[in-house]
């Protein structure tokens, strides 16, 4: 499924969703996209533990990608 991410308001929420979707598109393994997504979030976030990045990401690829939710999303509290 693809998910247009204009729609997410949050920069990091937005970048994580966008290169999941854009790596698991030219064929990259999902565990790996999750990695490069979970560090992709703490360059943005540097004060997240390993354990908030991996769950943020992961709550954040179920609701948008996997159940194509467009709801507001549980989070961090950046733009």
């Amino acid at each position: 499924m693809t998910v247009d991410p204009r729609r997410i308001g949050r920069n990091c929420e937005r970048a994580v969703v966008t290169a999941y979707q854009e790596l698991r598109e030219v064929g990259q393994p999902d565990y790996q996209a999750f990695a490069a997504c979970t560090t992709l979030y703490r360059i943005h976030h540097p004060e997240a533990s390993l354990n908030e990045a991996r769950r943020l990401v992961s709550e954040w690829i179920d609701h948008h990608i996997v159940r194509g939710d467009q709801g507001a999303t549980r989070g961090c509290d950046c733009d």
